[in-house]
């Protein structure tokens, strides 16, 4: 896939359940496994802001997917909420290098 491919792939949009019961919409903005872990994560954007001049806080899940099923996990060990945000910011640097 080039960097063109991605320009105008159609983002992929979630939905996920806040604590009230009610769907939010969001979207996908990376998967990625971790190195030497069978596990995978995402990280996802709110598409609906309460207050567009904040700037958007990015959420990470680990995720498994069954058939259409997709399960979600929030990462509450420290050790695992560091390796994905060092992952995250690795490959976020990376994609910014090649633009």
């Amino acid at each position: 896939m080039t960097n063109e491919d991605l320009e105008f792939e159609e983002p992929e949009i979630i939905y996920i359940p806040d604590e009230e019961g009610n769907e939010e919409e969001f979207e996908v903005i990376m998967k990625f496994e971790v190195d030497g872990s069978d596990q995978k994560y995402m990280m996802v954007v709110p598409l609906t802001s309460e207050n567009d001049d904040e700037e958007d806080e990015v959420y990470a899940f680990r995720y498994e997917e069954e058939g259409d099923d997709l399960k979600l996990y929030t990462i509450e060990d420290e050790e695992e909420w560091s390796m994905v945000e060092e992952t995250f910011n690795t490959l976020l640097g990376e994609m910014e290098e090649q633009n």
